[in-house]
């Protein structure tokens, strides 16, 4: 994944979650949060997912570069 994470920063705000919210449902921190949103982490399957769950969107939608 390159570039920032433009979806999953917009799907967060969409449910008014800050990113300490949105860390804490999936288990992780928020500095990871951040990161992953300004592309300097990549995430495993398994927290994408999570990301997606948390967030009510696809694979797709959040992570897939067009």
């Amino acid at each position: 994944m390159a570039g920032k994470n433009l979806k999953m920063k917009a799907a967060r705000a969409g449910m008014d979650l800050s990113q300490e919210e949105l860390a804490e449902l999936v288990g992780v921190t928020r500095q990871t949060i951040g990161m992953i949103e300004a592309g300097k982490y990549n995430p495993t399957l398994n927290l994408c997912l999570a990301i997606c769950r948390v967030l009510h969107k696809t694979l797709d939608e959040l992570f897939w570069e067009e």
